[in-house]
């Protein structure tokens, strides 16, 4: 009796049967009433007093009336049904006008039936994932505006300390001016590999290769970061193939050990394995630093979000974009990107699958 088919069928039976029962009612009421008044009247002028003939037409005009009474019963009943109908139609309407309108967080009323019930439910659900969609806009752009915020005081501030004869012209501040504008550049670079990502998704230019010899490659590019910070990193891994973007891949294993640097304090080690089993190439990034909270594991990968370790050792920090991109381009290949971790700081381990080459 839910499903809108059906009520709409019983509604149509009922419609019909209605003013079929009203028809036969009044017809057969009137109908003797209607002989007996000609009766009364005698034959009209011409016409022969037959009694079939007085039958036929107090019959017909009995018909008649029932008929029209049936049509004017069950067009007003009909008229009712539809109204009934269509109001929680006209309500999921005006629900999806207040939110095209903006009024995300609109109660979606209840419908009678299954299916309009169903959609009900979808666009409740559709306000949700805009409403989200609109926080995390609205939150992009506060931390875009924040992370560019940061660089450029410090580099307006060098650079009128340097107008102003108070900070000298050297390369000590230079260096650091460099540094900022790097940093802006690293954000502007992360934002527009996002955007391309999400527009027309993670481009790749798969060949065969050793992920081993990648990953190792692209790992020792960090050694002189992990020399200097006094970290132990320590790259490993048996030969292991898939058809894969080598530069993607490589851009892959840069953020998660620059993430793992970053994480561990001065005396800590980062470890970088790589195996192969069961059809799958297994990437691991693990490291003895800060760790993450359980509630952290998932959020990571969120764009902008960032982890607020307040570690004394903690050099720096990313964009929050890295791990969203890193987590793209594993899902392109057709793996996956994950985190796990014990707590805050028990370290954290990273692992990115991707399928093997056959």
């Amino acid at each position: 009796m839910k499903r809108l088919a059906t009520r709409l069928a019983l509604s149509h039976i009922l419609v019909v049967a209605v003013g079929s029962v009203v028809a036969f009612l009044l017809s057969r009421t009137l109908a003797p009433a209607l002989y007996d008044q000609m009766q009364q009247r005698g034959p009209r002028p011409g016409q022969g007093a037959s009694f079939r003939q007085q039958l036929i037409e107090s019959v017909d005009l009995a018909l008649l009336i029932g008929a029209l009474a049936g049509v004017v019963v069950a067009t007003v009943l009909g008229v009712v049904i539809a109204v009934r109908f269509t109001r929680p139609v006209h309500q999921l309407q005006e629900a999806a006008r207040r939110m095209a309108a903006g009024d995300y967080a609109v109660e979606v009323p209840d419908a009678p039936s299954q299916e309009l019930g169903d959609l009900a439910v979808d666009l409740q659900a559709l306000g949700a994932s805009l409403a989200g969609t609109e926080a995390r806009r609205v939150r992009l752009l506060g931390d875009v505006a924040h992370e560019l915020r940061t660089p450029l005081t410090v580099v307006g501030g060098y650079v009128e300390g340097m107008l102003d004869g108070v900070v000298p012209t050297d390369a000590k501040h230079l260096t650091l001016i460099g540094r900022e504008v790097s940093r802006m550049r690293r954000l502007a670079e992360d934002l527009a590999s996002l955007s391309r990502s999400q527009e027309v998704g993670v481009e790749l230019r798969r060949t065969r290769i050793d992920v081993a010899a990648t990953v190792a490659e692209a790992a020792e590019r960090l050694r002189p970061q992990a020399d200097d910070a006094g970290v132990r990193l320590a790259v490993a891994g048996a030969p292991a193939w898939a058809h894969a973007d080598p530069e993607r891949l490589a851009q892959v294993v840069t953020n998660l050990v620059g993430n793992a640097l970053r994480a561990v304090s001065r005396g800590g080690s980062v470890a970088v394995d790589t195996t192969a089993a069961d059809g799958w190439v297994r990437v691991d990034v693990r490291d003895d630093g800060v760790g993450l909270a359980a509630e952290d594991l998932e959020r990571i990968f969120e764009r902008f979000y960032r982890v607020d370790h307040r570690h004394a050792d903690r050099r720096g920090g990313g964009s929050g974009i890295g791990l969203t991109i890193a987590r793209q381009i594993a899902r392109a290949h057709g793996g996956d990107l994950v985190a796990q971790s014990n707590g805050q700081g028990q370290g954290a381990l990273f692992t990115l699958t991707l399928p093997a080459a056959g």
